[in-house]
């Protein structure tokens, strides 16, 4: 791997954002309340379009000496946003609690709590997208929450890739002339449209000048090391305003204001760069080529563009921050993969990001690598070093089982499906062109299947929730289970997708993004907004939590319950209700009698398989509210741990409100005892039209293992026999139990430790001591 051979100047960047305090920031939410208060006739696209250019023109900006990208949304790093138009009630209830709640803390000031309660708020109540859902579907949304977590309730929608390409080919004025020409013809219906996004981009162009300014005023106090170096990025910042950028540093900075902008606007989470060494190859391959920039002087500006990404986090709720624990903000980038052509492509800048990736070991971007079967040697052992060093980065998506599966499940054109991209955690879309609302919900199998066993009451409750369709003791046979099974499946579903046309037709009345779809294709062309349909393509995406748990309680069901007679329904049921207190000899059978999902023994994953199909299924009965498709993903975020405080006692031999399995086509956590090659071959029986919305496969190795040549090259034909099963994803840990444990008690000595959570990095003592339980106990290889 290659090193900065002078990174001083990369040190002293990372080591002040580490150090840097983490507030809560009202800032943004003080300059919106004013302009909708100034505005109250306007329509709402016209007053968010105002609001978001008077934050570019006023909110307080800072530059650092030694940077070479220079943007945020505050003037602090990793500040989370108080964002009024979405959710402000929230903030009222937790407020004063987010220095001290379990996960995801923020520093606040009494005097932003003060003019919160008595200016912000007081205007907002009531108001916000939050209080419209809440007010519109609120209780029922409630009611089947421990089934189903519908999400984007108090937030705009994130998990987009945008035209990248387009944003840098035409720059602003190129984006700001080709609206012009629509305006000239547009039909009336499409005025404001265009009104808007000529109000945010005039906005753009002034952030952008600002930084040019606020550089020029303190350059002479800067130190003759880095002067010129910054006046050099003042002058980028003024060149981008006026024309699109020609040089890589110009690229690179032209692109991180794209992502300040958009997550200025939306305040969400899981912007994406998407595949960064296809279209920035052009201007790195110029610059070296006319000797204008050394390739040292290139992987300088991609590591000071990584810290960056480190830069901006997300301020949930508590509740929301146990479901996406540890700032996953969602930086992903994607390198390598099947070009237009069909073949394999990478390049050096390819190379330059898993460099930056091995130098700087953070949690952003979440960098990801396409493999297919004619992958090169070359990236393979680059990442493959890069895993070895233990960010939990980079992890694999697979072309072969991805590509296909987008186009004839999703009918996504051929051209869109071989350019994917990813966003977030583990989410597929297409480049530049599609509403994705990839976290739309997650569904809850293993409550679905604890209702359908107790008469529709839970077991944490004892509150009557689901349908009563009988219990355990009245199926007579496996296939009464399962029909009923299939019934609680269906109404839960239906419960969910009212509750989703609420939460969109929110999105649309409340949250419109005119910033977001100037750089969506087609949305200028159709004068229409992104929240409104105005993308290519329009889906959403539903989670199913969590297949291991369910094929190993079926399983369970099936051998000891119904075929062997070894448990009689009324025990098992009676013990699933006293959590196994006095039935710890069922517990044990269940535990280990019964064979598990991730053995590769095809019985037991197809059970799993079965179901998840069936919910797959079920999603191509219903349109989204933009008018789009609806697909299935299997991940978790951090959700297994919330989401299995919801459950009981299960016929697994899971203990009531512990973890589900992680991941999200992961095995149970020492449950996979015949090797990481047997849980692939499990997980390649799941079919991929399941996870069009993103898959995740978590495995952990021991550091040892990679110490030789050989074992890397066992490792790549690990993750080639993963590219033959066609399974959509992997990713792995390389840490040691030991090395979790010692930061779990010290976490002072561990700062910068970084843990693959699920779909994404991050620092291990930031997240809640429950979760760090979960990944310290989960299955540790040492051999293939």
């Amino acid at each position: 791997m290659a090193k900065l051979k002078n990174n001083e100047r990369i040190e002293i960047l990372k080591k002040r954002m580490l150090e840097a305090p983490r507030y809560a920031s009202i800032e943004q939410a003080r300059i919106i309340t004013r302009v909708y208060k100034e505005n109250e006739e306007l329509s709402t696209p016209k007053k968010r379009a105002l609001s978001l250019a008077a934050a570019l023109r006023e909110l307080e900006i800072g530059v650092e000496p030694e940077e070479l990208i220079v943007g945020n949304r505050t003037k602090g790093v990793r500040y989370g946003v108080v964002f009024p138009e979405s959710g402000c009630s929230w903030i009222d209830r937790e407020f004063e609690t987010l220095p001290t709640r379990d996960q995801d803390k923020f520093l606040v000031r009494d005097e932003d709590i003060k003019e919160f309660r008595e200016t912000i708020y007081p205007y907002w109540k009531g108001r916000s997208m939050e209080d419209v859902i809440r007010h519109n579907y609120g209780e029922k949304i409630d009611e089947i929450a421990k089934v189903v977590k519908i999400n984007q309730k108090d937030h705009a929608q994130g998990h987009i890739c945008p035209d990248t390409e387009m944003w840098l080919r035409l720059g602003v004025n190129g984006l700001i002339n080709k609206i012009h020409q629509k305006q000239k013809y547009c039909k009336p219906e499409q005025e404001e449209f265009y009104e808007c996004t000529l109000i945010v981009l005039d906005g753009v162009k002034d952030f952008m000048k600002r930084y040019h300014d606020h550089i020029y005023a303190m350059l002479d106090d800067v130190d003759d090391q880095y002067r010129e170096s910054l006046q050099n990025v003042a002058d980028i910042c003024l060149a981008l305003t006026q024309r699109a950028p020609e040089t890589f540093h110009e690229a690179l900075q032209s692109l991180w204001f794209l992502f300040v902008v958009l997550h200025m606007e939306s305040n969400a989470s899981s912007f994406s760069p998407g595949r960064m060494d296809q279209y920035l190859y052009p201007y790195y391959r110029s610059d070296i080529a006319s000797g204008y920039m050394t390739r040292q002087e290139a992987l300088e500006l991609m590591e000071c563009l990584w810290l960056k990404f480190n830069q901006i986090v997300y301020l949930r709720n508590k509740n929301s921050a146990k479901y996406f624990a540890g700032f996953p903000i969602g930086f992903n980038v994607a390198i390598g993969g099947l070009d237009q052509n069909g073949n394999d492509t990478y390049n050096d800048l390819s190379l330059l990001c898993l460099d930056a990736q091995y130098d700087l070991g953070l949690p952003q971007p979440n960098l990801s690598v396409r493999l297919n079967k004619n992958s090169s040697h070359e990236l393979m052992q680059e990442a493959i070093k890069v895993v070895a060093k233990g960010s939990g980065m980079p992890q694999f998506f697979n072309d072969e089982a991805i590509v296909h599966a987008m186009h004839e499940d999703l009918r996504i054109d051929y051209k869109d499906a071989l350019n994917y991209a990813i966003v977030g955690c583990v989410e597929l879309t297409t480049h530049g062109n599609n509403l994705g609302w990839s976290d739309a919900a997650m569904f809850n199998f293993n409550k679905v299947l604890e209702l359908t066993l107790n008469n529709g009451v839970c077991l944490l409750t004892n509150k009557k929730i689901g349908l009563d369709l009988g219990n355990l003791e009245t199926y007579e046979t496996f296939e009464d289970l399962e029909a009923a099974f299939k019934k609680q499946i269906d109404y839960f579903i239906e419960e969910m997708m009212k509750a989703e046309v609420v939460v969109e037709k929110a999105h649309q009345d409340c949250l419109p993004t005119a910033f977001l779809s100037c750089v969506i294709d087609d949305c200028i062309d159709n004068g229409l907004d992104v929240t409104r349909g105005g993308a290519k393509y329009n889906l959403s995406g539903i989670q199913m939590i969590q297949v291991a748990n369910l094929a190993d309680s079926l399983a369970a069901l099936k051998k000891l319950v119904y075929d062997e007679n070894r448990i009689s329904k009324h025990e098992l049921l009676s013990a699933l209700q006293a959590d196994f207190k006095g039935h710890e000899i069922t517990q044990t059978m269940l535990s280990n009698k019964v064979e598990k999902y991730g053995n590769d023994v095809a019985w037991v994953d197809e059970l799993g398989a079965k179901w998840a199909m069936y919910f797959r299924n079920r999603m191509k009965d219903y349109t989204n509210y933009r008018g789009g498709k609806y697909h299935t993903g299997m991940y978790t975020v951090s959700a297994h741990v919330p989401m299995g405080e919801n459950v009981g006692a299960s016929p697994d031999g899971r203990n009531a409100m512990t973890p589900l399995a992680d991941g999200g086509l992961s095995a149970v956590y020492g449950r996979d005892m015949s090797g990481p090659t047997a849980v692939l071959k499990s997980v390649s029986r799941i079919s991929n039209s399941c996870t069009t919305n993103g898959g995740l496969l978590n495995m952990k190795f021991l550091p040892e293992f990679f110490s030789t040549q050989s074992g890397l090259d066992k490792f790549e034909d690990f993750l080639r026999a993963f590219v033959d099963l066609k399974v959509c994803h992997i990713q792995f840990n390389v840490v040691r139990k030991e090395d979790l444990l010692d930061a779990k008690v010290h976490p002072e000595n561990h700062r910068s430790l970084t843990i693959r959570v699920a779909g994404y990095t991050a620092y291990f003592v930031e997240l809640a001591g429950k979760l760090q339980d979960e990944i310290i106990e989960r299955t540790t290889y040492d051999h293939i």
